[in-house]
């Protein structure tokens, strides 16, 4: 064997095998720790915690100390918090490659939950927006405890009087997705022809307003139980995908926001016109390794020999777009749609009933009850 040929078989041996150590690491799930339930006591409060990967299992209901804000962050009491896929995601540590991010074996940051809607109860030094008493809500880490802590110049804005606590925890991440999906990616303008396939979900629900609240004529696809609700999210057609494959119907649309990855790159280009644009918010999920990003660097790889757009939404923290979305619930422009309500206690649950894919809209968990009668506390 030749020199040249036994080096390169020895440098392809020797990546292989540290790619196989590289996905044993990465796969690798560390025990849980076991950690001790201290009663609730005098200066601490109750907060969600995952010390492990293994799904909703790993949550444990812990009593830790009541947080203090530093310097430009609020201490917020939490009224309702908003549940979504990005939760199961991170208490399973799947698809692994997130692992590089979130944590090696087991979580970097125990905490749990994003999505918050409460009252600022005290502020540090340097926060001049907001003041005790405040009600607001946004994304910020932790969301699944009675006490968060968030920076002032962080996804936040004022919670709109005319709408509950509820309804604003289930806004953040979804909504946020769905308006830059629609407005950046899709680039929907008045007139355009728009499908949002999952449009009964949590992303979908609010692109459907938001795509029509631009002026854009919206198909919104989703089971029969739920085309009701599609239609008087405003909606102007429906499609049951139980009955019509809307890639086969001969229709051709300006953009599709893609919500469910349950059709090829081929069959959604094919219901486009040749220079619409197709946005992709998530893929299938079964692969353990990088889940819905094969479906993403597919699109990479073929944009160059189609003529369409091909974008993906990994949606950006904004405080910007936080105050567009606070300004059209309270125009009464967009709502949130909630399923489920479930006790912080109920937070495995709540996330598994998600993962079931027949949650219409969001979910959230409820600490601070809505006085009865009292639709906008």
């Amino acid at each position: 064997m030749r020199t040249r040929s036994k080096v390169l078989l020895g440098l392809t041996g020797s990546l292989a095998a540290v790619t196989g150590i590289f996905a044993l690491v990465l796969s690798h799930d560390a025990p849980c720790p076991t950690v001790d339930a201290q009663p609730a006591a005098g200066g601490t409060v109750k907060a969600l915690r995952a010390y492990c990967y293994g799904g909703t299992a790993a949550l444990e209901i812990e009593h830790v100390p009541k947080p203090v804000p530093a310097d430009g962050e609020m201490l917020v009491r939490v009224h309702a918090a908003g549940v979504n896929p990005l939760d199961w995601h991170f208490l399973h540590g799947k698809p692994y490659v997130m692992r590089m991010s979130s944590g090696f074996g087991k979580p970097s940051e125990a905490t749990v939950g994003v999505d918050f809607s409460g009252t600022v109860e005290a502020v540090g030094p340097a926060v001049s927006e907001f003041k005790p008493g405040d009600a607001i809500f946004g994304a910020g880490n932790g969301a699944f405890a009675e006490y968060i802590v968030v920076r002032e110049a962080g996804s936040v804005t004022h919670k709109p009087a005319n709408v509950s606590f509820e309804e604003t925890a289930a806004v953040p991440i979804a909504a946020i997705t769905a308006l830059q999906a629609v407005r950046d990616h899709g680039k929907v303008t008045a007139g355009s022809r728009v499908l949002i396939n999952g449009a009964s979900g949590g992303v979908g629900t609010f692109a459907v307003q938001i795509a029509k609240n631009m002026g854009a004529d919206v198909t919104g696809v989703s089971s029969a139980r739920n085309s009701e609700l599609v239609r008087a999210l405003g909606a102007d057609h429906t499609v049951d995908y139980a009955v019509t494959d809307f890639t086969q119907g001969g229709a051709v649309f300006d953009v599709i926001i893609d919500n469910v990855g349950n059709h090829s790159l081929g069959d959604l280009r094919s219901a486009l016109k040749p220079e619409g644009i197709l946005v992709m918010v998530t893929g299938p999920k079964k692969d353990a390794w990088l889940g819905p990003l094969w479906r993403m660097l597919g699109a990479r790889l073929s944009a160059p020999f189609v003529s369409q757009q091909q974008t993906t939404v990994f949606a950006q923290s904004s405080k910007a777009d936080m105050g567009i979305l606070g300004g059209m619930l309270a125009a009464g422009t967009l709502r949130a749609v909630i399923d489920r309500r479930f006790s912080l206690e109920d937070a495995g649950a709540a996330i598994d009933y998600l993962e079931q894919g027949r949650t219409r809209g969001k979910n959230v968990l409820v600490m601070i009850p809505s006085p009865a009668g009292d639709a906008n506390y």
